[in-house]
């Protein structure tokens, strides 16, 4: 009896079960219902939207490699204390490998600014990675605020390539990556909002102004962090912001990488004179102190090892004609091949 009295109650429960869900289930769906159409509706798979994403991660993560840090000890200025003592300042930027072109090694693409009067061995170059290392040269260009870093290493570097910056619309997306506030790595977005911005205070050094403009999010130390298009080009280099608070206010400024280039070829290559010293062969011939040597007789100068082994191996006396770089232009002067060992004599001797 106790089996049968179980079993019926069981049979009951779940038949009274049965019942009340039935009752509910109609009153339960629209409230279901309600809930799933007031949810966020996410995009279709295959949307602009979602495409557009994509796509952003996927540049982002082959360019942010090649993407660089760069930080600079430059000479000491006075201090503000009451001891007078001088210190020495220190910048931060941002910067962009690229291959080293008709030469081994590797660039790195900054802002003068970031480096300018700081050494080799006193400037920085943190790579995504960790790494760090010194450039062995460094040929900068006030004017227009591009600098040029030549690293060596046997080591593979990630790279990015140089887009044309002619081909920039206004609308285009954009990608602005560096290290902002010391932030390595840091990607944005946006878009080009105009072409061709001059009217930008930059400095009394920055004659060349030729910008593009963006909003996406750059601040202090995104100088000379690459603007880059959704093919994986850099097509800018971030240099500026137009702040009254001095971070992100929507507007800010790339050099356009046609210039860049141009820069690059006429700096990336020959050799800086240094000094001039009076009575010399040099003094005679005109030249100043931070000309680039670009060719003796039709020979291309690479560097300032090439120049000193090619002079070297001339008759002291002998005629050659120098193509030079100054303000901008270039000019050929003519200079006679100095005797070296009559030359040192004179230096040691205090003359």
């Amino acid at each position: 009896m106790k089996r049968i009295i179980l079993t019926v109650l069981v049979c009951a429960c779940a038949f009274g079960g049965g019942l009340t869900s039935v009752a509910l289930v109609p009153r339960l769906v629209p409230v279901v219902s309600a809930q799933q159409r007031s949810s966020v509706i996410l995009p279709a798979p295959n949307s602009d939207i979602v495409l557009i994403g994509d796509r952003f991660e996927l540049i982002a993560r082959r360019v942010s490699p090649a993407v660089v840090s760069v930080e600079a000890t430059k000479p000491s200025s006075p201090s503000n204390g009451t001891t007078g003592k001088a210190r020495p300042v220190e910048e931060s930027g941002s910067g962009v490998l690229i291959r080293a072109e008709n030469r081994p090694g590797y660039l790195v693409l900054t802002n003068n600014h970031v480096i300018s009067q700081a050494k080799p061995d006193q400037i920085t170059v943190n790579l995504a990675d960790g790494r760090l290392l010194h450039p062995v040269q460094v040929w900068a260009d006030p004017e227009s605020d591009v600098a040029v870093l030549r690293l060596e290493t046997k080591e593979e570097l990630p790279t990015v390539a140089l887009g044309n910056s002619d081909q920039a619309r206004v609308g285009q997306w954009v990608l602005a990556i560096g290290s902002p506030f010391g932030l390595n790595q840091t990607v944005t977005h946006g878009i080009i909002s105009a072409r061709e911005r001059g009217q930008v205070s930059l400095g009394s050094t920055i004659r060349i102004k030729d910008f593009l403009q963006t909003d996406a999010a750059i601040n202090p130390g995104s100088s000379g962090g690459p603007l880059v298009n959704l093919d994986g080009e850099v097509i800018g280099l971030n240099t500026a912001i137009a702040s009254q608070s001095g971070s992100n206010s929507g507007v800010a400024f790339s050099i356009p990488v046609n210039l860049v280039k141009r820069v690059m070829r006429q700096r990336a290559q020959g050799a800086k004179v240094e000094t001039i010293y009076p009575d010399t062969p040099a003094a005679a011939a005109g030249l100043r102190a931070n000309d680039i040597l670009l060719e003796v007789d039709g020979q291309p100068i690479r560097n300032e090892n090439h120049l000193i082994n090619y002079i070297s191996d001339l008759p002291a006396g002998q005629k050659v004609k120098l193509q030079i770089w100054r303000d901008r232009k270039t000019l050929v002067v003519e200079a006679a091949v100095g005797d070296w060992s009559k030359a040192n004599a004179r230096f040691r001797a205090g003359q």
